[in-house]
């Protein structure tokens, strides 16, 4: 099953590289924020101090973690076959370890009122992610590379947005469960700071997620 850890590493690579950009991204947005108000000034260190130890700590070893989870996980799913009994049984055994490694939920507070919303939140994305990984690992076709591999796994853009969507809006859920009562954020100062980069990082990578699409699906 050559194909197999062909198409593997294809997605391995380009959710590394999502990853990268992500925590790139997060980062420049705290300075921007942090550039302005004059208050801003004396939470500064300790909110430029956070992020840069969990940009380069938790969040990279985290969704590291997460990346090799539901890439091993499809990978198994595969071997053992797809079914909806084994895909159960492989989320019920790997579901805890990917809540451990979820940046969401560790840093958030598990006795605040709305965890539980998260950690479901965190249960149907890691689903979604998993079945999506599924159909690239099970690509059989000759690709070159991970645009081919969409174009194989998803026949069609309206189908490829469909799935994007659809992961999207589980993102949009978690963030704006924390919007919603930001005191659920373990951080003591800069939560609005946090939030405003987190929302708008969010904005700013939906559009290159749909800007990607286009590029994929309009090749020839």
């Amino acid at each position: 099953m050559d194909y197999l850890e062909r198409n593997y590493h294809f997605v391995e690579q380009r959710m590394i590289q999502q990853m990268e950009k992500s925590i790139a991204l997060g980062r420049k947005l705290i300075d921007t924020e942090l550039d302005t108000g004059i208050l801003n000034f004396f939470i500064r260190p300790i909110v430029k101090a956070f992020y840069d130890y969990w940009g380069s700590h938790d969040v990279r070893s985290g969704t590291l973690k997460q990346i090799k989870l539901t890439l091993n996980s499809g990978k198994e799913l595969l071997m053992i076959g797809n079914s909806q009994e084994n895909l159960h049984k492989i989320i019920n055994k790997s579901l805890q370890s990917y809540l451990d490694a979820d940046q969401t939920s560790r840093q958030c507070n598990k006795d605040h009122k709305n965890f539980g919303r998260i950690a479901q939140v965190a249960k149907e994305t890691f689903t979604n992610y998993l079945s999506e990984v599924v159909v690239f690992l099970n690509v059989k076709e000759d690709v070159k590379d991970y645009g081919d591999l969409c174009r194989s796994a998803f026949k069609t853009k309206e189908i490829a947005e469909r799935n994007l969507m659809k992961q999207l809006n589980f993102t949009n859920r978690g963030i704006q469960i924390v919007e919603e009562d930001p005191s659920i954020l373990k951080v003591p100062v800069g939560r609005k700071i946090i939030l405003k980069a987190l929302r708008r990082g969010f904005e700013i990578t939906k559009e290159e997620f749909y800007e990607a699409l286009n590029d994929t699906y309009n090749e020839k």
